[in-house]
Order: C-alpha cells, then sequence, then structure tokens
C-alpha cells in the first residue's frame, strides 16, 4: 500500500534549482534513508513532504487519514513546563479515556442492572486496551531511560535543557506518539554509540513507515531497506542500505562512463574516416562521406555523466618518517577540580603506538579523551605516569571545536598567517581544492558553518607535513561524501593516526585497533568496531555470570553449596579437556587455512605483476577481484583465530 507519493515535484528559490522533476512513491512499511551533500535540499524535500513548504510545480499525494511526525516540528515544548509534564501532554486522549472510564464505572456500582452502562464501560474499556492504554506509562519511562532522561530529569524545566537535551526529547516524544508516517531529520545528533543502539533496535521493530535523513551511514546500513539520494537537483531510488546504494551508483556510474567514452571513441574514429574521405577529393568517396556524416548526426549522442559537485581533494604527506616506536605511556592518570569537588576522569592509562599504526580512541562523554590527547600533545601534565615520544615524531592535532581557528581571519588570511611561503594565487588554488571558490577565500572564519570550518582545519593539516596526526572526532559536521574522501586520504596516510570517533562506519573502516578509556585504563580491541562490539559482549557477559554465580545462596552454615563428588569432578574435567581439544583442531585447522590463503594470495600478486598478463585488462580485473575475496576472507579467520586464541 503506497502511503506517499510525489510527481514532477520541483522547488526553486529564486534562480536557485533546488530540486527538480523529482518522482517517487514511499509504501506501508518501508525505511527510506535520504543522502546527499549539505545544501542538497534534503530538508527542503522533508519540508514540502510535511506542508512546511509548498512546492513550485508537481504534486503530492498523501491520504488525508496519514498521522504523520517529524522531528524537527517536535521541538514546540512550553518551556515553563517541567520534562514530565510535557511529555504526559501526548497521552492527553488517554487521560480523559481514563475519567470516563472510571465515571462510567461508579455509575455502574450504583446501577448494577443497567445493561447499557455495562455495554458501554465494556466498550471504553477495550478501547483503553487498544490505543496502549494499560501500557503506556511503562513506555514514557522506558523511552525517557533510553534517551539519558532518568528520574532526576522528570521535574527539570524545559527551559533549563540544554539544546541536546531538548533534541532528545523531541525525540523521545515523538517515538511516544507512533505515528503513521515517522520522519527523522538527523536523529543521531546528540547521541551516544548506546543510544544509538538501543534507537536502531526501536526502529527495527518500529510498525510504521519511517524516512530517515542522516549522515550516519553505520546507523542508515542497520535501520533502511531504501535509499533516496539528492544530487544535482535530482532525487533517485535505490532500493536496499547505504552500503549497497553506493555500491549500485558506482556501478551505473562507471557503465555509464564508459558507455559515453566508447561512443566517443566511435564518433572520433567516424569523424577521422569522413575528414580522409574529403581528401581524398574523389566524388565516390565524397558521397561516402556525406552518407556517414549524415548516420553520425542521427546518433542519440549520450551526455557525460556528472561529476560530483565538487569533492576535496586530501592527500596527507609526510615530511619525514618517525622512528619505529612512535608513543609510550605508563601508568597516566588526570584528575580536576580541588578538595571534595576533585573529579578522577581516568588512571593507569598506558599505551604503546607504533609507525603507521592507525589508532582509535572511544569512550564515554567526559571520560577525558580530548584531555588525553593534549596530555599526548604535551600542553597539559597528567597526574601520574610519564609520556615518551618516540624519535623524529612531529605532531598535527584537529580539534573538534576548531577553536585553534582565528575567528577574526577571512580564510586566506588564515591559512597565509601559517603558511606565508605561498603566493595568494597559490594559496587560493590550494583552497580551491577543498571547495572555497572565488569570493568563499573572504569569507570571515567565525562566519564559517561548522563542515566549512572542518574543510579549513584538514587543509592546514593537510599542509603541515606531520607523520602523527592527531585528531579529535574529525568527521563531525562532514556530510558523507567528505567523509568518504577523507578516510581514504586517512587510509593511504604512510604515518601513525590516533584519532577519536564516535563514527561506527569509521570505526568499522579505520583502525587497526580500538582503544577504549575507561576510568580504571585503557582497553584494548584488536580489530575493528563489530568485533569491539562482539569482544565487549562476551567481556560483559562474562562478569555477568560471575555475578550470579557470586551472588548464590549460601547454607545456614554459611558454607557455599555442597561441594561436587570426585566422580561429578572428574567428569566435568573430562568434558572440559575435550572441549580444549576440539578448539585445538579448529585453532590447526584455520591456522592450515591461513597459511593456504596467504599462499594463494601471493600466486595471484605474481599473476597480476606477469609481464604477459600486463595487456589483458578482463583477466587482471578478474584477478583483482579474485584477491580482494581471497583477502576477506583471510581477514575474517584472522579474527575467527584471534577470538580462539585469547579462548586458551
Amino acid at each position: 500500500m503506497i502511503v506517499l507519493s510525489a510527481s514532477n515535484l520541483t522547488k526553486v528559490y529564486g534562480t536557485d534549482v533546488i530540486i527538480q522533476g523529482a518522482d517517487f512513491h514511499i509504501n506501508s512499511g518501508d525505511r527510506v534513508g535520504i543522502v546527499g551533500r549539505n545544501g542538497a535540499g534534503k530538508t527542503t524535500l522533508l519540508d514540502m513532504i510535511t506542508g512546511e513548504l509548498l512546492p513550485d510545480d508537481g504534486k503530492l499525494f498523501i491520504p488525508s487519514d496519514l498521522r504523520m511526525g517529524y522531528l524537527k516540528q517536535r521541538d514546540n515544548f512550553d518551556s515553563k513546563a517541567t520534562l514530565m509534564e510535557a511529555i504526559q501532554e501526548i497521552f492527553e486522549p488517554l487521560k480523559k479515556l481514563e475519567k470516563e472510564i472510571a465515571q462510567t464505572a461508579d455509575a455502574v456500582s450504583n446501577n448494577p442492572d443497567d445493561e447499557r452502562l455495562l455495554h458501554r464501560l465494556d466498550d471504553l474499556q477495550q478501547q483503553y486496551e487498544r490505543r496502549g492504554g494499560y501500557t503506556y506509562k511503562s513506555e514514557i519511562v522506558g523511552i525517557l531511560n533510553s534517551m539519558a532522561f532518568g528520574p532526576e530529569f522528570y521535574d527539570k524545566k524545559i527551559e533549563t535543557l540544554s539544546g541536546g537535551e531538548r533534541t532528545r526529547l523531541a525525540l523521545a516524544a515523538l517515538l511516544l506518539e507512533k505515528p503513521d508516517l515517522l520522519i527523522l531529520d538527523e536523529p543521531t545528533n546528540h547521541l551516544d554509540i548506546g543510544m544509538l543502539k538501543w534507537l536502531e533496535q526501536y526502529l527495527s521493530s518500529y510498525k510504521g513507515t519511517i524516512v530517515i535523513v542522516s549522515h550516519d551511514r553505520y546507523f542508515l546500513n542497520q535501520s533502511v531497506n531504501r535509499i533516496f539520494e539528492i544530487e544535482h537537483h535530482k532525487l533517485t531510488c535505490y532500493d536496499g542500505n547505504y552500503t549497497q546504494f553506493a555500491a549500485k551508483k558506482r556501478q551505473i556510474r562507471d557503465a555509464q562512463l564508459k558507455a559515453y567514452e566508447n561512443q566517443q571513441r566511435e564518433i572520433a574514429r567516424q569523424e577521422d574516416m569522413i575528414r580522409r574521405m574529403k581528401e581524398r577529393g574523389t566524388e565516390h568517396l565524397a558521397k561516402r562521406a556525406q552518407s556517414r556524416e549524415k548516420r553520425l548526426d542521427m546518433i542519440d549522442r549520450l551526455e557525460r555523466p556528472e561529476n560530483s559537485q565538487g569533492r576535496m581533494k586530501i592527500e596527507f604527506k609526510q615530511d619525514f618518517q618517525s622512528g619505529s616506536d612512535v608513543l609510550l605511556t605508563e601508568d597516566l592518570s588526570k584528575s580536576f577540580g580541588y578538595g571534595s569537588e576533585r573529579k578522577t576522569l581516568f588512571e593507569h592509562v598506558s599505551m604503546d603506538i607504533k609507525r603507521g599504526e592507525k589508532i582509535c580512541i572511544v569512550g564515554q562523554n567526559g571520560i577525558g579523551k580530548t584531555t588525553l590527547l593534549r596530555i599526548l600533545l604535551q600542553e597539559i601534565s597528567p597526574e601520574t605516569g610519564r609520556v615518551k615520544i618516540g624519535h623524529n615524531v612531529t605532531f598535527g592535532y584537529y580539534d573538534q571545536g576548531q577553536l585553534l581557528l582565528n575567528p577574526s581571519n577571512t580564510v586566506l588570511e588564515e591559512m597565509k598567517e601559517t603558511y606565508r611561503l605561498y603566493t595568494d594565487t597559490q594559496m587560493r588554488s590550494i583552497l580551491g581544492r577543498f571547495l572555497f571558490h572565488n569570493d568563499d577565500v573572504f569569507l570571515k572564519v567565525g562566519d564559517l558553518s561548522g563542515g566549512e570550518k572542518a574543510r579549513l582545519s584538514l587543509l592546514k593539516l593537510m599542509l603541515g607535513g606531520a607523520n602523527t596526526l592527531l585528531l579529535d572526532e574529525p568527521t563531525n559536521h562532514m556530510d558523507i561524501e567528505s567523509k568518504e574522501v577523507f578516510e581514504e586520504a586517512l587510509a593511504d596516510f604512510p604515518g601513525t593516526a590516533i584519532i577519536i570517533s564516535h563514527d561506527r562506519y569509521f570505526l568499522q573502516r579505520i583502525p587497526d585497533r580500538i582503544l577504549e578509556l575507561t576510568p580504571g585504563g585503557m582497553i584494548e580491541y584488536l580489530g575493528k568496531y563489530d568485533y569491539y562490539m562482539e569482544k565487549k559482549a562476551r567481556i560483559q557477559s562474562g562478569k555477568k555470570y560471575l555475578e550470579e554465580m557470586s551472588a548464590k545462596p549460601e547454607t545456614a552454615s554459611g558454607a557455599s553449596e555442597t561441594p561436587l563428588s570426585a566422580e561429578e569432578r572428574r567428569r566435568l574435567n573430562k568434558k572440559a579437556e575435550a572441549e580444549e581439544r576440539r578448539l585445538a583442531r579448529q585453532k590447526k585447522a584455520l591456522e592450515d587455512r591461513i597459511a593456504e590463503m596467504e599462499a594463494e594470495i601471493s600466486k595471484l600478486e605474481a599473476q597480476l605483476c606477469s609481464e604477459e598478463n600486463r595487456t589483458d585488462y578482463e583477466l587482471l580485473a578478474e584477478i583483482g577481484k579474485k584477491i580482494e575475496e581471497v583477502k576477506k576472507s583471510h581477514e575474517e579467520a584472522m579474527e575467527n583465530w584471534l577470538v580462539l586464541e585469547e579462548s586458551f
């Protein structure tokens, strides 16, 4: 069943076309993700769907009884109301129904033989049950807790909440309303990893239809089954999650570009033949040339596929290589405050980072991740412990607040202040690579958007030539395209990178190791995000088991439960030994398979470099594809081997 459709939808501001000729439909139960670069028109599309904006052309078809909820529209709370009062307003119809049920029940108690009243009470109670009357109070508590609003927030005035808290409250209110069509504009802002996981699980079981605008690729992968992309003022629909969309888009663009290039080669060949025929000057060849020209004019010429609307061109280079040992920390700790107000952020933090590693640091908000980076930069001193910096190590630092930029400078002045040897022409050319074109270079840094400040900070970092990058939430404020360009540049960087990030797609793609900062020290995970979450879940499960075992009731004499008999102990020991042998066999088989795959990769790479295969492009592409497949299997096998290795 179609819940919404659009035909030739167009929106123009003056001479600026935002969206032109968009045709799409959304079915009941769809999970649609809307993607596009900043300023492409994603929010404009949502505003037209919700009726906040009228299209300049085209039509939207929306059923009159469709209940629609829009995240951006929800932040219209009464600032003088308490948090709980604002939430309970949503359930005012249920409260009226409760009063009506109570009044009818009183009437029945006074007239127990009145069948009309009995039927009325039964109808009201069934209606109350259907509308969630018996569960809504527990739902309120559950959703508020998931959005980090415990009982201590219930009596707080809305006006005292921060911007991030109001956004989370708006999202909680919208989820409690349960509209038929749930529209979310950047719902992952201000949510930590725990909240994101809860929201993904909630949306997966949501019974209505969902439309989401987001730059969070991992969230899109978990939450949507269709992608609408807005690019060059056009809307294109794709089936699948974000990863599937990205692969399909690349395939389509590659096919379009190949078809265009093939046609251009054929046109050039025909034009060359026509020119040579005319040069011969014979009547017969002149007629043939004329005939070919007519056929050439009748060709339906393909347009060259449009390039992306400007991509940043980032390449991090190191002026010189560092030593093998980059950073060593031993038993670092840091506290803030005085006396009874003193708070320990972290202690016992030890790390050993080698040249070329890409390390991601994660941890709860407020745990001290940025403080740790500043200790590594030696901007502040630790309370205890020491930092040892390796030979020839030079640092480049990206701070998430862009506080290192001077807001009173123009963009050009900011760059020239740091890099004086470049001429204005050279610097404007470099700024153009980062999408600062024409008069953009004369904008004040303080007037730039978050994304523009991020680009400027990255450019300064790129020109710095440092061999060790310290990056604090670098993908914040970036659209998806900019994130992907940045990730590619970081993956190709030959130096070392230490990155604080909550971007789960980034965490799944970049790090060699993930380090989790906790109050008691640093926990190391030898893998990417999925492995980190899997290993963390196993650790937590083991802790829970130990807690349950230690909480078992003791006997009346205070001793533990009856000890096992000798026969039972032998049986359990045999079972444990059998399990250990099974794991050892599995580990040996994996080691053999890993060795085989490494040999196969070496063999395929030798074929790829073989002189006799250099001109066989189809074979080279096939070998390259096979190498990628084997490498992926090799990586999975290595992760499984690590899990088994840690179990011994």
